[in-house]
């Protein structure tokens, strides 16, 4: 079964936005948050910096060519998108809450 009409475009323009909203974050947290680093913001960043690895990879991962027209790699590319957006959520509510 293909996938829909829209799937590669849909989910690079949804790996751009939410890595826009991880560096935003980011980007307020680090300017907020001054003084020494405790051992949650060591976890906040590297959880970030991997949800940014896994939202990066997606349309790397989804515009791959493919030996055989049937085969396609939307899949593996929501399955990363599904990934880095937790990733990132996941060190929000680090940083709010820690």
């Amino acid at each position: 079964m293909r996938a829909p009409a829209g799937s590669v475009t849909g989910l690079c323009s949804a790996s751009a936005t939410m890595f826009a909203v991880g560096m935003a974050f980011l980007g307020y947290w680090g300017v907020y948050e001054p003084g020494h680093w405790r051992g949650s913001d060591f976890v906040v960043v590297i959880l970030a910096l991997v949800g940014f690895a896994a939202l990066g990879a997606v349309p790397w991962i989804v515009t791959t060519p493919v030996a055989e027209e049937g085969e396609e790699k939307v899949i593996a590319a929501r399955r990363a998108l599904a990934v880095g957006v937790a990733l990132i959520w996941l060190s929000v509510l680090i940083a709010v809450f820690a």
